[in-house]
């Protein structure tokens, strides 16, 4: 059991945690073990991973623990290499993935308040824990296993001072049978912020990307001089937007500040791997209305599909200054490949299928994402407006994040950013009809103090002619893998400028990793036999979405793509190569 007195030790040795941060939920679980070993051969001897609340509680009660949400395998494998672990299981995560890893279905609740002693927050915490801690004991070094560490929140001290809240995560974890040794991170630069993050018997590190031995000078003026040293996050690179550039760290520099830290205490490489947001997982940082991208590579030791990089190299050589390790050998051969052009068999807009992929909730005033049940994807909003009214303009009031607007079927204005606030006039002032409001959800929050606020769809009316309308037919679209099966490409082909679905065929003799490039389309999402490959969006700078061999089938395949924009392809290409920008 590790034991944390002036320095760390297990079995009354000195033993400086050298950790990767590997996030299980971001990478499918044939290619743990690949990344694992990886890990083991770079020379750490630790691997950390949180665990998002969302990703395990999507609805309400209802608990996944299988495939790529089985986190005992992920950290039985972890102990097959002889890896400890750090977990962090914290209600809130950030890590850049959607809402910080809380759950959509909180925000039902219009009076919520998050991270903070609100009793029904704190319930739904405390039933969380008592689904998700049980899991993780028999796993704990006491007990035999190889967990040596979990912390309690995440970077707390950036959002709020509430100590009664730190304490009861605390309780709640060790009345639920966790036994090792507990931590915070926050960043050492602010005493106010180090200091409300910290709370009573737990060891507090750091998170940061350079300055080791500074840093470690203000961690010590906070926890004093008896207690280990520790960098929980070590940025060795950076996650991208859409629309910006795509964040390079030199390697030379990272290996440089990795040695610094070494030198002075323990570290967690953040990434070692980052791995994929899939789906709809994305998150996005306060101030920020765009969104992070669907790859989080984050120009880690390993790319987003695993392969060794310089700075992994050199990476291996400063943290073979520190302990002696062996090798072991790779059991995967992963390879990629380039499955060349497909052309598209099918399309068909989204009005043309909407009733029939999507049953609607009648309702005078529109219901939130999160009051319709529904957590990510896109929610349509239908008004079929009196024959007697000429429509002249229209007023969104608390509209997210980004909203298509369509009169009778044909495009009329995109409101996003700055414009989601303004006062819309239609070119063609017509009576009667109907309007719809496709609302995309591209990311809740993940960082900051508005999480509150990240209710998606329409939280306040819609107003025409300045008078509010009522009387809204609401469609869910979270494009699941139900509702894709339930798409008739038979239907009515696309419109110039309106959102669709497009279908892609492909027979695969050997499967492999590959590309898919969407350069060719506007703004959308992407699946794989029924799998949501992520987001993609022209602006870049990610060009191509990941597609690990394993979702792949011999045989036959199908690629669908939902696009926004109206722009479109008549194919599409998988590459051998990622294009990030």
């Amino acid at each position: 059991m590790l034991e944390i007195k002036d320095d760390f030790y297990i079995d009354k040795k000195p033993f400086k945690i050298i950790s990767g941060a590997f996030h299980y939920f971001r990478t499918v679980p044939e290619y743990w073990r690949d990344r694992l070993e990886k890990l083991v051969n770079i020379g750490c001897n630790t691997v950390e991973t949180y665990i998002p609340w969302n990703f395990h509680e999507p609805v309400k009660g209802e608990f996944l623990w299988n495939g790529m949400h089985d986190i005992c395998k992920f950290i039985e494998t972890a102990k097959e290499l002889g890896l400890y672990m750090i977990i962090r299981p914290s209600p809130y995560i950030c890590a850049e993935w959607e809402f910080g890893g809380l759950p959509a279905w909180l925000l039902k609740d219009r009076n919520m308040r998050l991270r903070c002693s609100y009793h029904p927050y704190l319930d739904a915490v405390k039933k969380y824990y008592q689904a998700l801690m049980p899991k993780l004991v028999p796993y704990q070094a006491d007990r035999g296993g190889n967990i040596i560490l979990m912390q309690i929140e995440n970077e707390y001290g950036y959002y709020g001072n509430d100590k009664t809240y730190l304490e009861f995560l605390a309780d709640v974890m060790r009345t639920e049978g966790i036994t090792v040794p507990l931590v915070t991170s926050d960043g050492p630069w602010s005493e106010a912020v180090f200091k409300s993050g910290m709370t009573k018997d737990t060891l507090a590190t750091g998170n940061f990307g350079s300055g080791g031995k500074w840093q470690f000078e203000q961690i010590k003026k906070f926890i004093g001089n008896d207690k280990p040293l520790m960098c929980m996050e070590f940025w060795n690179g950076w996650f991208d937007a859409w629309g910006e550039e795509h964040h390079r760290t030199s390697a030379d520099k990272a290996a440089a500040e990795l040695d610094e830290i070494l030198k002075y205490g323990s570290a967690n490489l953040y990434m070692f791997e980052g791995g994929t947001n899939f789906g709809f997982m994305n998150g996005r940082n306060s101030g920020n209305p765009i969104g992070d991208v669907t790859s989080y590579d984050y120009d880690a030791p390993l790319t987003e599909d695993g392969q060794i990089t310089e700075k992994y190299m050199l990476f291996k050589d400063i943290i073979s200054k520190y302990r002696s390790f062996d090798e072991i050998p790779l059991t995967a051969c992963i390879n990629r490949k380039s499955y060349g052009e497909i052309p598209c068999s099918g399309n068909v807009s989204l009005f043309s299928v909407l009733e029939t992929i999507a049953e609607p909730i009648h309702s005078a005033y529109p219901l939130t994402m999160e009051e319709a049940d529904q957590n990510y994807g896109y929610i349509l909003y239908r008004l079929n407006i009196e024959d007697n009214e000429t429509v002249n303009d229209i007023f969104i009031e608390n509209g997210a994040d980004r909203i298509l607007c369509c009169r009778n079927g044909k495009y009329a204005y995109t409101a996003f950013g700055d414009s989601l606030n303004e006062k819309h006039e239609f070119k063609e002032k017509q009576a009667g009809g109907v309007i719809d409001l496709l609302c995309e959800n591209i990311g809740r929050e993940n960082f900051g103090t508005g999480l509150e606020n990240q209710r998606k769809g329409i939280s306040g009316g819609v107003k025409i002619n300045d008078h509010r309308y009522y009387g809204f037919d609401i469609f869910s679209l979270p494009l699941d893998e139900k509702q894709l099966e339930m798409i008739d490409f038979n239907k009515n082909g696309c419109s110039d400028g309106v959102p669709a679905f497009y279908r892609f065929v492909f027979n695969v003799a050997e499967a492999a990793d590959t590309f898919l490039d969407t350069s060719r389309f506007g703004k959308g999402c992407a699946f794989i036999n029924g799998f949501n490959l992520g987001r993609f969006w022209d602006i870049g700078p990610q060009k191509r979405l990941y597609l690990p061999a394993p979702l792949l089938k011999i045989g036959e395949n199908t690629l669908i793509i939902f696009e926004t924009e109206g722009k479109s392809s008549g194919s599409v290409f998988l590459k051998d190569t990622a294009d990030l920008g």
